[in-house]
């Protein structure tokens, strides 16, 4: 069972860690592994948090959510004071900083979603429609058939 968690305690278990954030330990344990969060080793070498690790945590399951790779929310992390815990004024920042990558992803989602009707998920057999791998069929020049599924060596 979970200790449970003070409003006041400055730091925290990984147990309370994962209960607070919804994120299983083993995620915990691999954000640390990432640099994307930290702890100290008690005399025992159980891990502890920082309480200001809690909204690290969102912000990294937020940017993960929005397709933002693990590397540039470490970038980002690190230029946060240590010790800090980020705040409303550094969430801004860092939404306007991936704004445009985020947009991006939405436009690429959109052609995907507009165009799945017209894929049937072959690899591409140089459909005269495929606007997702194979537009205005590029791939049949090369000739008939499969030309993504192909083995290697084959032609």
């Amino acid at each position: 069972m979970v200790d449970e968690l003070v409003w006041n305690q400055a730091e925290l278990t990984v147990g309370q860690l994962a209960a607070r954030s919804g994120v299983a330990i083993s995620a915990l344990h691999f954000y640390e592994r990432q640099q994307l969060i930290e702890s100290r080793r008690t005399p025992g070498n159980q891990r502890r948090y920082r309480r200001d690790t809690l909204r690290r945590v969102a912000l990294i399951r937020i940017a993960q959510r929005a397709g933002i790779p693990l590397a540039e929310v470490r970038d980002a992390l690190a230029e946060l004071p240590e010790g800090h815990s980020p705040n409303r004024k550094d969430w801004q920042r860092l939404s306007r900083r991936w704004r445009s990558a985020v947009d991006a992803r939405i436009r690429s989602l959109r052609q995907i979603r507009d165009s799945f009707t017209d894929c049937v998920g072959c690899g591409c057999l140089s459909l005269d429609r495929c606007a997702l791998v194979n537009p205005h069929d590029e791939l049949g020049r090369q000739g008939p058939g499969p030309r993504r599924l192909l083995g290697p060596g084959e032609s």
